[in-house]
This record gives structure tokens, sequence and C-alpha cells, in this order.
């Protein structure tokens, strides 16, 4: 008679039954109340999902600045680093230099029956300590005690930068990691926006990614034209600035891009005035400090324009109440009211 085993039943403490359970209590918990009423969460309303989005996206554009910044810091923290690197090799190289010409002097005193000291020094493997040997010092003539203590000052400068290079190098190292946390932040902000965009349909989505102000047609209500914005600005690099930035309408936000193609907000304003020759620092937390501050009833077109209690945000004012900014991923390069967001100051560029 065959035998009958009686199938082998699993714990309930086991990893997959307790993956299971939870998984159906979670399944349930989405389904039903616990009276066994089903139901399924409330769509947000389409002003609810517009104040969701824009909390969204101001809260990229505040990480989004702060990775502007650590950016900038890290690039230049970069520079430092390969300037110290050059000047240790140019100075390793007069190094050898000096200690090739002390050798070839030891030499040949070596050949005519002397031992100088100077031949310790090249088979040294401590060439700082020898060097600072005050015996060493009193023995050698006085042609080579100047070569000696060209060679000594050139290896207390070489230490001197290699220590420069390790702490410019975890500065540096600091700041990758930093942009790498600042990176993360940014993109998961934006992947819950376009998440909660995906779920609205199109007309929801129309209405939460346009502006109150723009018409049901096409542009702006009442736009600034290009040429009366310049007409209007303080001097001539604001209108230059002024023509750039009407000249890069429609192009698409990218957080952390400062064009020719595509921009974020600090980097339209940055590249708009660098085509009028001047120089503007990455960030709004920065820009707005790099001109003359003015309140809002003086604004002239090419004036920048702050928003946000953290100087987050920024666009070139044109005139007539209006700006050009590159607002958020949902929106390119336009044309849009001061009023659209709270405004935070106001510089004109000097």
């Amino acid at each position: 008679m065959a035998a009958h085993r009686k199938p082998r039943q699993r714990s309930l403490g086991g990893t997959t039954v307790r993956t299971a359970v939870t998984i159906a209590l979670a399944g349930a918990a989405t389904a039903t109340g616990f009276d066994g009423t089903g139901y399924a969460e409330p769509p947000l309303s389409p002003a609810q999902a517009k104040a969701e989005v824009d909390r969204l996206y101001r809260e990229a554009e505040v990480a989004t600045e702060k990775y502007d910044g650590t950016k900038e810091q890290a690039a230049a923290a970069q520079r430092r680093l390969g300037a110290l690197r050059d000047e240790a090799a140019r100075r390793m190289d007069r190094l050898n230099s000096a200690r090739e010409a002390l050798g070839i002097a030891a030499a040949a005193q070596y050949r005519g029956g002397g031992v100088d000291p100077t031949v310790r020094l090249l088979l040294s493997s401590d060439p700082g300590q020898y060097l600072d040997d005050t015996a060493f010092a009193e023995r050698v003539d006085g042609r080579q005690a100047a070569a000696v203590a060209r060679v000594r000052a050139q290896l207390r400068e070489i230490e001197r930068l290699r220590g420069a290079e390790r702490v410019e190098l975890a500065s540096l190292t600091s700041r990758q990691a930093e942009l790498q946390r600042q990176k993360r932040t940014v993109t998961e902000k934006l992947g819950e926006a376009r998440l909660l965009l995906s779920r609205l349909t199109e007309s929801q989505r129309a209405q939460v990614t346009e502006p109150a102000s723009r018409s049901a047609g096409r542009g702006l209500l009442g736009a600034v034209p290009a040429s009366q914005a310049a007409a209007e600005a303080p001097d001539a690099r604001a209108a230059a600035a002024l023509a750039y930035a009407y000249g890069k309408l429609g192009s698409p936000y990218v957080w952390g891009a400062t064009g020719p193609n595509a921009f974020d907000c600090s980097g339209l304003v940055q590249a708009a005035y660098r085509s009028a020759g001047v120089s503007l620092p990455r960030t709004t937390y920065a820009q707005i400090d790099a001109g003359r501050r003015i309140p809002r009833s003086a604004l002239l077109p090419g004036d920048l324009v702050f928003f946000y209690s953290g100087v987050s945000h920024v666009g070139i004012y044109v005139g007539h109440g209006q700006m050009i900014h590159a607002p958020n991923p949902s929106a390119p390069v336009r044309l849009a009211p001061i009023d659209e967001m709270p405004f935070a100051g106001a510089t004109r560029v000097v």
C-alpha cells in the first residue's frame, strides 16, 4: 500500500505568509471601511490638486536653488584643487632639479676623495628630515648651503600645498555628497507632482498648470511687447537682457539648467544678463544681493523680481506688472503677472 503523506503546512510565521497577509490587509483597508462598506479615497478637486502641485514645485525649486549653489561651490573647489595640484607639480619639478644639482656637486667631491653630506640627501627616504639636520648644515660650504636652503624651502612649500590639497579634497567630497542629497530631493518632489498630475483628466491638468491670468485663447492678456520693454529699460544692459529673455519664451524648464535651450528660474536670469555682459551669481539667494534693492513701486523693465519668503524664485520684470520667468517643469519660459506669486523683493542690476 502506498504511503499517504499529509501535505506540509507552512508556518504562519513564515516570511511569505506574513507578506501575503500584510498585502491582503492593506488591500482590504483600502477597499472597505471597518463596517464592511466599500469606499474610495475622494479625488482632489482641481483647486486642491493645483495647491498640492504648486507646493511640490515650490519645494523642488527650493532644493534646486540649493543644488545650484552647491554645484557652483563644488566647481570652485574643483578648480582650486586643480590649481593646487598643478602648483605642487611645478614645485616638485623645481625640487627635483635642485636635488639633481646638489647630487652632481656631491658626486664630484666624492670622486675627489671627499664624502660630502649631500650624498645622503639623495639617498635619504625622508629628505625633509635630513635637510633639517643642523650637523649637515654646518658641514656644507656657503654655495651648497644656499642650494640646500632652497631645497628646504621647496620641501616645506610642497608639504603646505599637499595639506591644502587634502583640505580642498575633503571639501569637494562633502559638497558632492550634498549635491546627491539635493538631487534626490528634487527628483522626489518632481516625481510626486508628475504622479498627481497623471491622475487628473486633461481638462483638470489644464486648470492646474495654466495660470489664472492666461486667457482662454493664447498668451497673456495685455502682454508687454519686447520693443516696449526695451524702450522703458533704464540702460542698454537691461535692454539687452530683456531681448535675450524675450527670445527664450517657450524654452523648457529644466532644473539646474542655464541655457541656451533650457533653464531654471535663476538660470534664465543669469543667462539673460550674461548675454548683456553682466556676471550674476547662480542662485536666487545671491542674485537678490547682486544689485541695488528697490521698492516694488520703482520697478523698471530689466529689474529682477523675487518671490516667496525664502526668495526661492526669480523673474525679469518687463513692465506693467508683468515678468518673464521659468516657472516649473509643467510650463515653459513665459510671460506672467508678478502678482501670480508672493512678492519678496526686487533688485536693479548695476
